[in-house]
């Protein structure tokens, strides 16, 4: 299956709970960017490529935009399979570690200041890793590729930036 494909099912039944239309804003490589008019809110995201251990769900990473919260650039991830309680959620890249705020399945950077920093990391990197320990004790590690990540940013940025 085409990987704009995948995304394109990501976007439409990953994201939110009942499925919706999403606006396609672009397929960048191994990102895509998608509106969503309903709410409204636009976004990047993209598949994990690689994960260890068997997935519980699809993984995923994205930078949100929520005009009317006056949430921009806001970094989340979804993550394989649900982490331990008392372990901590990573996000690695270029060298740079970030520790996230987590769910068992989900984290979110800690503040704004995170978000361009990993938002800035994400422009000059060619691949992300997301790590944490499962319920099980094993790791979790979700790995990105970030090809077409910055244009899947700006693509959902100027999407959005019109809705006040």
């Amino acid at each position: 299956m085409k990987k704009s494909y995948i995304l394109l099912a990501l976007a439409a039944c990953v994201i939110s709970g009942p499925v919706t239309a999403k606006d396609s804003l672009g397929i960048f490589s191994n990102w895509g960017a998608f509106r969503d008019p309903e709410i409204p809110r636009c976004y990047a995201i993209a598949e994990s490529e690689e994960i260890t251990g068997k997935a519980e769900r699809k993984s995923f990473a994205s930078v949100g935009f929520w005009p009317k919260r006056s949430i921009r650039r806001q970094f989340h991830v979804r993550l394989s399979r649900d982490r331990s309680s008392n372990s901590r959620l990573i996000v690695s890249i270029a060298g740079r570690r970030f520790q996230l705020t987590a769910s068992r399945s989900d984290g979110w950077s800690q503040d704004k200041r995170m978000d361009a920093a990993i938002i800035a990391a994400i422009r000059s990197a060619t691949s992300m890793t997301v790590e944490s320990v499962g319920r099980d004790g094993k790791p979790i590690v979700d790995a990105y590729r970030l090809r077409g990540a910055a244009t899947a940013i700006d693509a959902a940025s100027l999407g959005c930036s019109r809705i006040r």
